[in-house]
């Protein structure tokens, strides 16, 4: 018998680990998906908040309403619905954009948080008005129909709301 000459054969070589980056397109994927479930999750639960605001609110207009149409005090009317709209305002929009407010400048900003193409009264101009001059007058003819009218579709559109330009 013939001797075999060994042949030059390397070892055999494992192929290199399977490096955890890039992730597989199954994992991105995954990520994916729970990004998407974290930004769902947030903006559920602002949408809640926001109905419950404005289900409280409702709830505190009617609450203003009926006082008003026992009593007949138009300067608590006016007191109380600035303290509701001032409450409102604070839930919906940061802090250092509502809590200064005053003036007219706070009555544009009620204006400016709704679209008035259908409604004809705005807080600047008529019955709105009265949120600025009728605390601090001793007797001041309000229309509070006409307020609580106004107050109650401001009140009734917060789910539309957009950032008031100021």
């Amino acid at each position: 018998m013939e001797e075999t000459e060994a042949l030059p054969l390397r070892d055999i070589h494992l192929p290199d680990p399977i490096s955890w980056w890039p992730p597989a397109p199954g994992w991105w994927a995954l990520i994916g998906l729970f990004v998407l479930l974290m930004v769902s999750v947030r903006i559920y639960f602002m949408i809640k908040q926001r109905r419950q605001v404005r289900v409280a609110a409702l709830n505190a207009l009617h609450q203003i309403s009926a006082d008003f149409e026992s009593k007949r005090n138009a300067q608590q009317l006016v007191k109380d619905l600035s303290i509701l709209l001032r409450r409102i305002c604070l839930s919906y929009f940061p802090r250092a954009d509502v809590a200064g407010l005053t003036g007219e400048k706070w009555l544009t900003f009620l204006d400016g948080c709704l679209d008035w193409q259908n409604i004809s009264d705005r807080f600047s101009q008529g019955s709105g008005r009265a949120l600025i001059t009728a605390p601090y007058q001793k007797s001041s003819e309000v229309d509070g129909d006409k307020l609580l009218s106004l107050c109650g579709v401001w009140i009734k559109a917060l789910p539309l709301l957009k950032v008031a330009k100021s």
